[in-house]
C-alpha cells in the first residue's frame, strides 16, 4: 500500500499527536512566570531580532515545531508586559488569569458565533452575559446587548442604531434608501469627545464637520448649561471616563432632559462603565440609564482577554434592523443569534471568556478589581505631587493621572527616558495646549510595590534629564 505522506494526512497527525499544543503551553506558562520581573517594554536587541521574521515567502510547507519555535524565540521577547503590573500606556489592561484560561480553552474549540446552529454554546453565553451585564451595570431591563471587538465598533453599532431609530421616525428607512436626501440628524458631544467617537461618527456618514460641539470644564466634562436645544433629530454624545483625566460627565443633570427633548443618548464608556458595577463609584453614573446605549470594553478595566467590547441599546429593534444582514440560508431561531447584534457575520466566540471572568469575580471581586485600580492611581498621583519638579494635573476620581514637568521640552525628554529605562511604560498625551504624561492603571496586578518602583523610574529620569 503506498504511504500517504500528503500534508492532510501529515495535519492530522499533528492534530491527534497533541506535541505542538504541549509546547506552545510550555512557552505559554513560561511566559507567564517571568511577565513580573522582566523589562515592561521588550529590549533593543529583542526589537532588532524581530527583523528575522522578514523572510522571503517559503515554497513549501515546512515543521510545525520549528516554526513555534521561532515565534517563541523571538516573539515572546517582542511583546509589551502589558500583562504585568507595571505597563501604564494607552488604558490597556491586564488579564484575569480565569480569562486567559477560558481563552485557551474556547481557542481549541474554535467556535463561530454567527448563529445558534453555529454554536450553541456561544448563544446560550452570550445570552446569559447580556442578563448577567444589564443587572450588573443597572441598565433599563429592555436593554440588549452585542459582543464586538471594542468600543470603537460598539460606538459605530450604537450610531448606526440610532440613525435608523431618528429616520424611522421620519418615515425614513435609511437600510432601504440610505443618506441620500435623508432629513439631517445633529450630533452634539464635547470639545473632549475621543476618536473613537469621531471615527464612528465619521464611518456612520454624519461627518465630523457637523459636529456640535460644546464647551468642557478643566477636567474634560461636558458643561451641561452649554449644551444647545435638542430635539428629536438629535444624537447627544456623552462620556463615562475622560481618556485623559478619567472624568465623568454629568449625566443625572444631563440625560434625563436630554431624553425629554426627544434626544438619543450615546454614552461612550470604554473604560469608565465599570464604575456603574461599584458601590463605591456608582455615584459617578448616576443618571446614565436614562440613555439610549453603552459602549465599553471588557479587555480595559474589566481585564479580559483582548479583542471584547459590547454595545448596550435600549432599542432592540434599531440594533438588530442597522446591522442584520438576511439571508437565505440562515436561520430563524428562537434561540439567540448573535450576529443580529454585531456588524460581522463571522466572529470568534469571545463571551467565552468573558462569562468565566464575570463568573469568576462576581460583584465583590469587581468591586475590590476596580476599587485597587483607583487606590493605585491615587498613590502615583499622591507620590508624583510630592516630588519636585511634578504637577498632577487633574482629579483622580478613577484611574487616571495626568503629569507635567515644568514645560513641555521637559516633560517629553522626562517621558522618553522613562521608556527607555523600561521599569515601566507611560504614555504621552496633551491637555490644554500642554504636552504631558499620562498613566492610565488599568491591571489587577499592579501592586503598590510596582506603583513605588514606577515613581522611582519618573524621579530618576528627571535627574538624569537635569544632570
Amino acid at each position: 500500500m503506498k504511504e500517504d505522506n500528503s500534508l492532510q494526512r501529515k495535519m492530522f497527525l499533528e492534530l491527534k499527536d497533541a506535541e505542538l499544543f504541549h509546547r506552545a503551553e510550555s512557552f505559554g506558562i513560561d511566559y507567564l512566570r517571568s511577565i513580573f520581573d522582566r523589562n515592561v517594554y521588550p529590549s533593543r536587541s529583542a526589537l532588532n531580532d524581530l527583523s528575522i521574521l522578514e523572510e522571503d515567502f517559503p515554497e513549501n510547507s515546512g515543521d510545525p515545531l520549528e516554526t513555534l519555535n521561532l515565534l517563541n524565540r523571538y516573539g515572546a521577547p517582542g511583546t509589551t508586559a502589558q500583562i504585568g503590573g507595571r505597563y501604564f500606556g494607552f488604558v490597556h489592561g491586564g488579564i484575569i488569569p480565569v480569562g486567559l484560561a477560558a481563552k485557551n480553552l474556547a481557542t481549541f474549540w474554535d467556535q463561530n458565533a454567527t448563529v445558534y446552529q453555529s454554536s450553541p454554546i456561544s448563544s446560550k453565553l452570550e445570552t446569559v452575559v447580556q442578563k448577567w451585564l444589564v443587572q450588573l451595570l443597572s441598565l433599563p431591563s429592555e436593554t440588549t446587548a452585542g459582543f464586538v471587538s471594542g468600543t470603537s465598533t460598539a460606538n459605530y453599532c450604537a450610531l448606526a442604531a440610532a440613525r435608523y431609530r431618528i429616520l424611522k421616525n421620519l418615515n425614513w428607512d435609511v437600510t432601504k434608501k440610505g443618506l441620500f436626501n435623508a432629513p439631517k440628524i445633529r450630533v452634539v458631544a464635547g470639545r473632549q469627545v475621543h476618536s473613537s467617537m469621531l471615527q464612528a461618527i465619521s464611518l456612520a456618514g454624519f461627518g465630523i464637520d457637523n459636529i456640535e460641539l460644546v464647551e468642557v470644564d478643566d477636567q474634560g466634562r461636558i458643561l451641561a448649561d452649554k449644551i444647545p436645544e435638542l430635539d428629536n433629530t438629535t444624537i447627544l454624545s456623552l462620556q463615562a471616563g475622560n481618556v485623559n483625566t478619567g472624568a465623568f460627565d454629568d449625566f443625572a443633570l444631563i440625560c434625563k432632559k436630554a431624553k425629554e427633548q426627544g434626544a438619543w443618548i450615546h454614552i461612550d464608556g470604554a473604560f469608565g462603565l465599570w464604575a456603574g458595577a461599584t458601590q463605591h463609584f456608582k455615584p459617578l453614573t448616576a443618571g446614565y440609564e436614562h440613555a439610549s446605549s453603552w459602549a465599553v470594553d471588557a479587555h480595559k478595566t474589566l481585564n479580559s482577554p483582548y479583542d471584547s467590547g459590547i454595545i448596550f441599546c435600549t432599542d432592540e429593534e434599531a440594533l438588530i434592523s442597522s446591522l442584520h444582514i438576511n439571508a437565505a440560508y440562515l436561520p430563524n431561531e428562537n434561540e439567540r443569534n448573535g450576529m443580529y447584534y454585531a456588524p460581522e457575520m463571522s466572529r470568534r466566540s469571545r463571551v467565552i471568556e468573558l462569562w468565566a471572568i464575570l463568573r469568576y469575580l462576581g460583584r465583590t471581586g469587581i468591586e475590590e478589581l476596580i476599587h485597587n485600580l483607583h487606590k493605585r492611581a491615587v498613590q502615583f498621583a499622591e507620590l508624583l505631587n510630592s516630588e519636585k519638579g511634578f504637577y498632577v494635573l487633574n482629579q483622580v476620581v478613577y484611574n487616571q493621572v495626568l503629569v507635567q514637568c515644568d514645560n513641555d521640552t521637559l516633560t517629553d525628554k522626562v517621558l522618553k527616558e522613562i521608556q527607555e529605562m523600561r521599569e515601566c511604560w507611560v504614555g504621552g498625551s496633551s491637555w490644554e495646549g500642554r504636552n504631558v504624561i499620562r498613566i492610565s492603571v488599568c491591571s489587577w496586578a499592579t501592586t503598590e510595590e510596582d506603583v513605588n518602583r514606577s515613581v522611582d523610574s519618573f524621579r530618576k529620569a528627571l535627574r538624569n534629564i537635569k544632570n
